[in-house]
């Protein structure tokens, strides 16, 4: 009996690398490693950009510059001069005061119109020793409680440093409404004879230096206490002034 011999297998089958080119593989090679990065995109090493010129600044960047640095010199030094003036000068607001005032009449028209006529002396005055002031805007005005009853505007004036001006202010109210509490509270306090106002000043000063001038608001507030009409006088008053 012959000896057993297994059958050949074709060529094709026992070596599957012959049907590959020899290059094949290099693609795959290659994949695994990054091309090189053209020259014109790399990046300039740190002894590279160190040794690189310098731009040349805009001049307008410059003159701007300057120009920003002495606009910030003349407000220091202003402000430094307006420092020492002021500690020097000393400035101070100009006062409002009430000397003197009368009660000459109260009438309630049924129970909830007011009328009335009151007369008070005003007193202006400038503390300062350099400084004029100039009141370009004035109005008073007349309150029982938190009730205006009377308003009144006045002229302007000028006061030179240290001088007062005391002016009479005549408010008349007539045909007022006023709530029937409010209305009330006036007839009690006529009969205890102490009647109790509120008298509002609002101000717009103007203080001259010797080399300029600066605007400012000022707020008279008096509360004034006189007795019952027909012959009501001041019998105490307490006046402030601020800004």
């Amino acid at each position: 009996m012959p000896p057993f011999t297994s059958p050949q297998m074709p060529s094709t089958l026992t070596s599957p690398y012959h049907l590959q080119p020899p290059n094949a593989t290099r693609p795959m090679k290659q994949a695994m490693h990054p091309m090189p990065r053209p020259p014109e995109f790399e990046l300039p090493t740190r002894k590279q950009r160190l040794l690189q010129p310098n731009r040349r600044t805009n001049p307008a960047i410059w003159c701007g510059a300057i120009l920003c640095v002495m606009f910030s010199l003349l407000l220091i030094i202003a402000g430094i001069v307006t420092l020492i003036v002021f500690l020097v000068i000393k400035p101070r607001y100009p006062s409002f005061d009430t000397t003197n005032a009368s009660l000459n009449s109260i009438y309630i028209d049924s129970p909830a119109y007011y009328n009335g006529d009151l007369t008070f002396l005003a007193n202006f005055s400038n503390p300062n020793h350099k400084i004029d002031v100039i009141f370009q805007y004035l109005s008073i005005e007349l309150y029982f409680k938190d009730r205006l009853i009377a308003a009144q505007a006045l002229q302007p004036f000028a006061q030179r440093s240290g001088e007062s001006r005391i002016q009479a202010i005549h408010m008349i109210s007539s045909q007022v409404y006023l709530p029937p509490e409010i209305s009330m509270e006036i007839q009690e306090q006529m009969r205890s004879n102490r009647v109790i106002y509120n008298i509002r000043g609002t101000f717009k000063v103007k203080a001259s230096l010797g080399f300029g001038h600066f605007t400012y608001w000022i707020y008279g507030r008096c509360e004034i206490e006189l007795t019952a009409p027909p012959s009501g006088v001041l019998v105490a008053r307490n006046c402030r002034t601020k800004q």
